[in-house]
């Protein structure tokens, strides 16, 4: 499925255009921080880094036809004087626009690894726009999820219609079954260890049980009986009945006083929940930055599709939160912004160690 629209590139003609680009004599696998415009900048990045990110995370501009600024005596201020220092310009047409971030996520396919992901938060108003053109890009078959970011307190406006509190966030893999994934998971509050693990052992130790089965029916060696018991009808037994013997020679199966068996799952070996697809991240109440995003979020990201020593690129890095909690989980990492004002925000981030500094020729002083 592709969106068509006026003036649309070939993805061939995108490629060989940015071929043309050279914008750094030399560019090393460090961390570093571009100055210049991204199409240019994820142009040269081919040349030395095509087929080596683990990791993309943007938050492009969301076609607002808004210009973003910040006040000259509160740089973290987020303003729309007429006084105020442009930080961004987001207008475009809705055309231009997505002409506008399809080129880009071209090339950013290119410079993911075979094992890559991409996450790109956008707004709802244009998102269902940016899907498809993602579909187009990465293929269908290589959707991960769509995140739905609570990134605020419900709003009172008076107009006609329901308040917004959210954004979204389309998360693909440059192979479906082969992108790295951690499996990081939410650590069990303590009120919920109670509800959940009701029971207490003699060593005074928090568990629970669960049955043996599990749904659906087998003719395999699940499906067979164990100590002369079946699975009970429409069931199947939840792995080889030799391990329900191993288990059971650890202590690990609790039988009933009429001789049913459960398996014991102690909630000191719980490995947290399972990451859902809504997320209660609210941005900072004084950005450095007029779109600067959760860091605990940022970091979840990380942590899940990159490993330690992976590149993360954000070529719209804005306050450079990326580039924190890339920095700060063991990730190098790369942001590129043609904003001055995003740039010196990301240079005085003291979070940030050792990087590069580029600027691309075409903002040469």
């Amino acid at each position: 499925m592709e969106l068509e629209y006026n003036n649309k590139s070939s993805c061939a003609d995108v490629l060989l255009n940015a071929a043309q680009y050279n914008q750094f004599d030399k560019i090393t696998m460090d961390s570093c921080l571009i100055f210049g415009e991204n199409f240019s900048a994820l142009s040269s990045l081919l040349k030395t880094h095509k087929g080596k990110i683990d990791l993309i995370y943007i938050d492009p501009p969301f076609n607002t036809n808004q210009v973003f600024g910040v006040t000259e005596n509160r740089k973290n201020a987020i303003s729309r004087s007429k006084k105020s220092l442009t930080a961004y310009s987001d207008e475009m047409s809705r055309t231009e626009y997505l002409e506008f971030i399809r080129k880009r996520l071209i090339l950013l396919k290119e410079l993911l690894s075979e094992e890559g992901s991409i996450y790109l938060h956008i707004d709802t108003k244009v998102g269902h726009y940016i899907k498809i053109i993602m579909d187009e890009v990465f293929g269908e078959e290589n959707f991960k999820n769509d995140i739905t970011r609570v990134k605020s307190n419900p709003k009172n406006f008076s107009r006609t219609a329901y308040g917004n509190e959210k954004d979204v966030i389309y998360f693909y893999a440059k192979n479906y079954k082969k992108n790295i994934w951690n499996e990081v998971r939410i650590p069990i509050e303590k009120k919920d260890i109670e509800k959940r693990f009701p029971k207490i052992d003699k060593n005074g130790r928090r568990y629970t049980t669960i049955p043996l089965h599990a749904p659906g029916e087998t003719n395999g060696v699940t499906g067979q009986p164990w100590r002369n018991m079946n699975p009970p009808a429409g069931r199947h037994w939840r792995t080889n009945p030799e391990e329900f013997d191993r288990l059971d020679s650890l202590g690990l199966i609790e039988w009933s006083v009429n001789g049913n068996p459960r398996i014991i799952k102690y909630a000191d070996e719980n490995a947290g929940k399972k990451i859902q697809d809504i997320w209660y991240f609210k941005d900072p109440q004084n950005p450095l930055y007029p779109t600067e995003k959760n860091l605990d979020m940022l970091k979840l990201i990380v942590n899940q599709s990159s490993n330690v020593g992976s590149i993360v690129l954000d070529c719209f890095c804005g306050s450079g939160t990326t580039l924190v909690a890339a920095e700060e989980s063991g990730r190098k990492w790369i942001g590129i912004d043609s904003s001055e004002i995003a740039v010196n925000t990301v240079k005085g981030r003291k979070e940030l160690k050792e990087y590069r500094f580029y600027k691309c020729l075409d903002h040469a002083e």
